[in-house]
């Protein structure tokens, strides 16, 4: 591995062997289709970040409370520690992968050794080699916290290849897309399966360990099919393996410097905060899964796989649509739809205790149709965000600004479990380390319905109303990327 070394008047100028930054690429990549085998390729990526996304918000808790008897205040505190510790790693993975060169490209080499570092801590989370007890809550919250650190490593050059491997505004779009299709998959097989391998592991800690091993394994698959399935040659002069930029301008730049670039980069900003807003939403929802199943429906057996089947399956259905109401209404208003859709569904869910069975798996399913959109947008507007600040200041730092948007989601992620934990501990839910959930009095379970319903409705509806701010349009990036050509083009006569 080697950095770019520093040119005339404080520039980075590329090695032999580089790509050329996104700001650089040829105006005739604009329109570029990415091979098929691209597209899937990077999304299977997504059944890693679906398993680590899901799995801990969905489980971690309710094993930590209804399988080592910690009480449910601690608990939220040991999920959200961890991930928030993301917080700052994530940029460090960030600057780190931008500076990274090897015959691999910048980004590729993580995916493949965070990827299977991850499966493997990962699957110790659920190992208890000390059984029940406070010994038992500090060994999770180490092997959380290793488990987070390597997904950091994993996520941050994942999240940065998109605007890299193309700089076309719409096939950007169809690359989310697929992308979204993959993690809806991953979400579904790793959020329904997860707690069926439980149960038929013979619940409680055995159970759980089988489930760790069972996750750690689509880890590992999707680590290697985004390893292998991203490489990429093309035939310019301006380009080599992955198609990823040369250089990285901005690695000669301090990481303050660089962290200056991104919070002053407006759309970016509302962007970031309100994705971690909704990321808050989403996982309280997937936090409490297994709690309403048992408390609300009565359903502890089947319930969270049927719930989790009626929120996922409709998003691989919709996906498709999703991108037709993109093309035709744009990004942003498409988000904001699927953003109202969600919160609408999720504040009718507090009816559930009234509701037939059916009507409150219509609902959740109505929920996964904005979750879907949601997740589409948000990712097919990021690169746009880096290739608007690569427009405007001439360097590439996807990097900086993937590193802070995964530290941004993975924080949202972690917060919603944690504040979820906290409205139980407030309304009195009483925890077990029998491997099955204790009676719970009226107040505890009130918690349960309305953490799960009106909660994320909130957060979410906060997240759309900020997102009024959010101003980069098609038009408005072309105009800055034409203006970028002509600087350069005046600076190179």
């Amino acid at each position: 591995m080697s950095a770019s070394s520093p040119g005339p008047a404080g520039t980075m100028q590329p090695e032999e062997g580089s790509t050329p930054s996104v700001a650089a690429l040829p105006s005739g990549r604009a329109n570029e289709v990415l091979p098929r085998r691209v597209h899937i390729g990077y999304a299977s990526g997504s059944l890693v970040t679906g398993a680590f996304g899901t799995v801990p918000g969905l489980l971690l808790l309710p094993y930590l409370t209804d399988t080592l008897g910690v009480a449910a205040g601690v608990a939220a505190l040991l999920v959200l520690g961890p991930k928030a510790w993301d917080v700052l790693v994530n940029p460090v993975a960030g600057r780190i992968s931008d500076r990274t060169r090897t015959r691999w490209g910048a980004r590729r080499p993580y995916l493949l050794g965070a990827g299977v570092a991850l499966a493997v801590s990962f699957a110790a989370i659920f190992a208890a080699p000390f059984g029940v007890g406070p010994g038992a809550a500090a060994y999770v919250a180490i092997a959380f916290l290793a488990t987070a650190t390597a997904f950091a490593f994993f996520q941050v050059p994942y999240v940065a290849m998109p605007a890299e491997l193309t700089s076309g505004y719409q096939e950007r779009t169809r690359l989310m897309t697929w992308r979204i299709a993959v993690l809806a998959l991953a979400i579904l097989v790793s959020g329904a399966v997860a707690p069926a391998v439980v149960n038929a592991g013979g619940g409680g800690i055995p159970g759980y360990r089988w489930m760790g091993l069972f996750v750690a394994g689509l880890i590992v698959l999707g680590a290697l099919g985004s390893f292998v399935g991203t490489r990429i040659r093309r035939s310019t002069s301006t380009s080599t393996d992955e198609g990823q930029p040369a250089v990285v301008a901005a690695s000669g730049v301090s990481f303050r410097a660089q962290l200056a670039v991104a919070v002053r980069n407006r759309p970016f900003r509302v962007l970031l905060v309100c994705f971690v807003i909704q990321s808050a939403g989403i996982a309280t929802i997937l936090a409490g899964v297994n709690y309403f199943a048992e408390h609300v429906m009565r359903a502890a057996e089947a319930g969270p796989t049927i719930l989790f089947a009626c929120f996922v399956g409709p998003a691989l259905l919709v996906m498709p649509v999703w991108t037709r109401v993109g093309a035709r209404l744009g990004k942003l208003r498409a988000f904001q739809w699927a953003s109202l859709i969600f919160a609408v569904g999720a504040l009718a869910l507090v009816t559930a205790p009234a509701l037939p069975s059916l009507a409150v798996y219509l609902l959740v399913a109505a929920i996964g149709c904005g979750y879907a959109g949601q997740q589409v947008f948000a990712l097919a507007m990021l690169p746009d965000c880096i290739a608007y600040d690569a427009a405007r200041t001439g360097r590439q730092q996807a990097g900086v600004f993937t590193g802070l948007w995964t530290a941004g989601e993975t924080f949202g992620l972690a917060l919603g479990p944690g504040i979820y934990g906290l409205v139980l501990q407030i309304s009195g839910y009483a925890s077990s380390a029998t491997g099955t959930a204790a009676a719970q009095s009226d107040s505890a379970r009130l918690g349960v319905l309305l953490g799960f319903t009106v909660l994320p409705a909130v957060l979410v509806g906060l997240a759309l109303l900020l997102l009024r701010g959010y101003d980069l349009t098609a038009e408005r990036l072309a105009e800055a990327e034409r203006a970028g050509t002509d600087r350069r083009a005046g600076q190179v006569r």
